[in-house]
């Protein structure tokens, strides 16, 4: 049996500047996304570390995923920094598919993308706006 949990609400790091925006139709652009995150942490100096850049990559790809299997197109995926930290905002337009975390399932079965989010990132959460639906994920940076 699956146990669901939600994710906490939290607006995160207003005061964050974006580094760069993907905007994702389809699975077929998580290759170029993953691609194209790996160069743009590649220039910021503090975080520019193999290990961070992975994780960063790997939780960009679930959050996306995610997005694109549960939510309304268009997916938005930024990379945002604010002081030390490195933060990945995921946005789609589905306001009624609150995230929530699968627990208990056995691997091969799905569900495990925001599991992955919560052990490689420091902070995990969610919140919406007026038209769409956000996960984010911050790692030092």
């Amino acid at each position: 049996m699956d146990a669901m949990t939600s994710l906490r609400v939290s607006v995160p790091f207003p005061a964050a500047s974006e580094l760069r925006c993907w905007k994702l139709d389809e699975f077929g652009e998580l290759r170029g996304l993953r691609a194209a995150l790996r160069e743009a942490i590649a220039r910021v100096p503090a975080a520019a570390q193999d290990d961070l850049t992975d994780k960063v990559a790997v939780v960009a790809t679930e959050l996306a995923t995610n997005a694109l299997r549960h939510g309304l197109p268009p997916t938005e995926v930024r990379l945002l920094r604010q002081a030390d930290r490195l933060i990945i905002d995921v946005a789609d337009h589905n306001l009624e598919a609150e995230p929530r975390l699968a627990e208990g399932r056995p691997l091969g079965a799905g569900g495990l993308g925001l599991q992955l989010t919560r052990t490689f990132a420091i902070d995990v959460g969610w919140y919406t706006t007026d038209d769409a639906k956000h996960v984010w994920a911050s790692f030092p940076g």
